[in-house]
């Protein structure tokens, strides 16, 4: 099974201390969901881990044939990102970047791509040169939030957040990024809450109610937890889900502990 599959839950809601091959479900997210570039949760289709080696070998060719070519290098990064390799995704952004240093979709993708490899201040001045204040984009501003949160600002995160929502109201993945970074600040009702907006949404992946059952969990709630860790997933891929939320539930078995951390991850996209 592939390393990438706990993603399901980890893309958005990550222990630190766990490592990524923790098993779950064999399919990544496409362009449109948390914190991405495309317009839509629901315009997002899974793709496999082969559909991304062969995105790797088409994208990868065509950036090798022509390194200016902006929408090869972003194509190339995102394959290579989906197949967690983050340090190259970034060099190759880096690089186009200095070839079409006025491209606002190749800036915003080499923010995210830096904030793969943690480097968060370097990301968020990039995804700041991603849009103008006159013209905001609401993927960037979910991009811009998710990054604070890793780097422990939580407020600002959460008013980039709701500017976003402001652009699209009731939008399931920036409500997904929202209710985590409420659960980072142990606020756990106002997380459920809000993400059980997002899951409400039709637009709402299951990503989205992944996070809604780790936040159900840290509650205490597990077979209510587990209930919807298992919704909308094929029996062995449900199991497969449920055995990863268990283990990230006992590595925060301890958050209420005065100084304690949640360990989570509000997700920059794709």
């Amino acid at each position: 099974m592939s390393p990438r599959a706990a993603r399901l839950i980890a893309t958005s809601a990550i222990a630190a201390a766990l490592a990524l091959s923790a098993a779950g479900c064999n399919t990544v997210n496409g362009p449109e969901t948390t914190g991405s570039i495309g317009s839509s949760s629901m315009a997002s289709a899974s793709r496999s881990e082969a559909d991304w080696r062969a995105s790797l070998d088409t994208w990868g060719q065509r950036y090798r044939e022509n390194p200016a070519d902006a929408a090869a290098a972003i194509a190339y990064a995102r394959a290579l990102r989906a197949t967690e390799q983050y340090t190259q995704a970034a060099a190759v952004l880096e690089q186009a970047t200095m070839r079409n240093p006025h491209s606002m979709p190749l800036i915003g993708a080499y923010g995210r791509a830096l904030a793969d490899t943690g480097q968060y201040a370097q990301a968020l001045e990039a995804l700041e040169k991603a849009h103008t204040p006159d013209n905001p984009d609401w993927r960037v501003l979910n991009a811009e939030g998710a990054v604070l949160d890793q780097m422990g600002r939580h407020a600002e995160a959460q008013r980039h957040y709701e500017a976003a929502l402001k652009i699209v109201p009731g939008e399931p993945s920036v409500l997904s990024n929202l209710g985590l970074s409420y659960a980072l600040t142990k606020r756990l009702k106002q997380a459920e809450a809000t993400l059980r907006q997002a899951a409400d949404s039709q637009n709402a992946g299951p990503k989205v109610r992944q996070n809604l059952a780790l936040v159900v969990g840290l509650e205490g709630r597990f077979d209510e937890a587990e209930r919807i860790a298992r919704a909308d997933l094929p029996p062995a891929e449900a199991d497969a889900n449920v055995t990863y939320l268990r283990a990230m539930l006992a590595q925060q078995k301890d958050w209420k502990k005065p100084g304690r951390k949640i360990g989570i991850r509000p997700d920059a996209g794709t």
